[in-house]
């Protein structure tokens, strides 16, 4: 805006600009005549406003990137806390033998044996068979809760699906033990029901409000227009659903499995209370396990410090950590060559 100070001009601008803080003025007050001091007022204010404002995002800025700074921390400190401690084991423990060897026995009075294969593959099975169940069960409760079912169904059962992700663990654990683990007995006429396939109903019970949840999410996410286009184009509402919903939130429902799989491969409590805790190689899922979390939750407690079997479960809990860091690796990969593909 050219300000004029002389003249007529000079009354038009300072009524102009009179009418334009009583409209900006939130109170409706009059706006008093503006002279050459008042002019320097407004440029000041003008130049003051980008300040504040670039101090508040600067702020912001600090605010998140110190947070996001402070979780890498923490993730490196734990890397280096069970590094550090996992090494000792290795001066007493050849690595060829704690990987391969099948046989976990630290209290033996002969010879103790440190091997963590039958664990290794207790976590794989148990936690693929949860899988299994859960990623087909829980995307087709999202895709129903997205796009099939009644704003009514929508909002029970998404409440309904919520509360089931605040179930204590020990909870589904007793449930294993006295509701599937019978029925799995009477259905396969063995002598008890605590096995891999137990463990592996609960741990996709676990999984599953997450996946719904974030897979749900995921497809609301998709714009309208793309269901849209497809329905104009002639497709059904299935089609829709399949080939242009799915592929476009496929990023987000991957990340739904993946947290899925954390809940599976990270879970005490279930798998120690309804898998048998076997310390034997596991030959299917209806063989009794133990997963490599419930052998540190069971021996940590009363192990000697600072022993060789002491370090040993840390060692464990490095392995079980760089397993679920492979895992997010891969789903890395995995979305990003789908992205290129898809560019």
């Amino acid at each position: 805006m050219i300000w004029l100070r002389e003249g007529r001009g000079a009354e038009s601008s300072n009524l102009a600009f009179r009418m334009t803080e009583a409209i900006r003025s939130k109170e409706g007050e009059e706006a008093r005549p503006v002279g050459k001091s008042g002019f320097k007022a407004i440029r000041d204010k003008k130049k003051a406003r980008p300040l504040r404002r670039r101090l508040k995002e600067s702020a912001i800025h600090s605010f998140f990137f110190i947070n996001g700074i402070l979780a890498v921390i923490v993730l490196i400190g734990i890397f280096g806390f069970l590094l550090a401690s996992a090494i000792p084991t290795f001066k007493e423990v050849p690595l060829k033998q704690f990987f391969i060897s099948t046989k976990w026995d630290p209290t033996s009075p002969v010879k103790p044996e440190y091997g963590i294969l039958s664990m290794i593959a207790s976590t794989i099975i148990v936690t693929i068979g949860a899988l299994v169940i859960a990623i087909p069960i829980g995307l087709g409760v999202a895709a129903y809760l997205s796009d099939v079912a009644h704003w009514r169904v929508r909002e029970i059962v998404k409440p309904i699906v919520e509360i089931l992700a605040g179930i204590p663990s020990v909870v589904v654990g007793f449930l294993g033990i006295v509701l599937f683990g019978p029925a799995i007995a009477k259905i396969f006429h063995l002598s008890n029901g605590l096995n891999a396939i137990n463990g592996s109903v609960l741990l996709a019970i676990m999984a599953l409000p997450t996946i719904i949840s974030i897979s749900e999410d995921s497809l609301n996410a998709v714009p309208q227009a793309h269901s849209e286009a497809s329905l104009a184009l002639g497709a059904s509402r299935w089609q829709t659903l399949v080939r242009v919903k799915i592929p476009a939130a496929l990023s987000g429902i991957i990340a739904s499995f993946m947290l899925g799989m954390g809940r599976a491969i990270g879970e005490t409590m279930t798998v120690l209370m309804a898998t048998g805790n076997a310390r034997s190689f596991p030959h299917g899922l209806l063989s009794s396990i133990r997963t490599m979390t419930a052998n540190i939750a069971i021996e940590l407690g009363e192990v000697p410090y600072y022993t060789t079997h002491y370090y040993a479960l840390f060692a464990i809990g490095l392995v079980l950590f760089l397993m679920t860091f492979a895992v997010n690796m891969a789903a890395d990969l995995i979305l990003h060559r789908y992205q290129e593909r898809e560019q």
